[in-house]
């Protein structure tokens, strides 16, 4: 599979757990951040995006234009400190505590084509990106891996949309315009693509892990 970078989106209001850094939060003992970032340690860079507490000394940290702009904002800072030769990124959120090393290297196949069972191809045009879906058919769009110059027009297609800014676009209008590769989860465990939203997602996400 070909070289990728990640970038980890760590800010948003967490208004369903009272305003906290979510991130932040343990589940399995380590901060759902750092297990994130643990999951994309073969990445190069690791850049994360928002308001983070220490982090490894090889990840990169940057913040929205403005702060608290919003997924699409951060998404286009993390863009920003790409080389311009970096061919795949992964676009994550930061309360994915159950992502795993094999679970990026399923998605990171389904875009390349390298892996034996899925193809690259999406009705006959090459992927864009590839994101898990749901049991219930529902991409989870902030677990997905993109063709860098695919995610970089996406944002740039969005700003042209809303005069010039991404402040506030929500995250789904990336894909709308981009050929997805959907990818269920077959692997073993629990699903790579749960985010912590409330208490109880954290709870049930600590039994996972034990």
């Amino acid at each position: 599979m070909t070289a990728y970078a990640a970038i980890v989106l760590s800010g948003g209001a967490a208004r369903r757990m009272g305003g906290v850094d979510k991130p932040a939060r343990p589940v399995g003992g380590r901060p759902m951040l750092h297990r994130v970032l643990a999951a994309v340690a073969d990445a190069a860079p690791r850049i994360v995006v928002g308001p983070a507490g220490p982090l490894p000394e090889d990840v990169r940290l940057t913040r929205e234009e403005p702060p608290g702009g919003g997924p699409v904002a951060a998404t286009a800072a993390g863009l920003a400190l790409l080389d311009p030769g970096t061919p795949t990124v992964a676009l994550l959120a930061g309360d994915l505590p159950l992502l795993t090393p094999a679970a990026l290297a399923d998605l990171r196949g389904a875009l390349d084509g390298s892996a034996a069972d899925v193809t690259c191809y999406v009705n006959g045009s090459a992927a864009d990106v590839a994101c898990y879906v749901d049991g219930e058919g529902r991409r989870q769009q902030l677990c997905a891996v993109w063709r860098a110059a695919a995610l970089r027009a996406a944002v740039d297609r969005l700003a042209a949309e809303r005069g010039g800014t991404v402040d506030g676009a929500p995250v789904r209008g990336l894909l709308a315009g981009a050929v997805v590769r959907e990818v269920s989860w077959s692997g073993s465990g629990p699903p790579p693509w749960f985010d912590c939203d409330t208490d109880e997602d954290v709870r049930r996400a600590e039994e996972w892990t034990r």
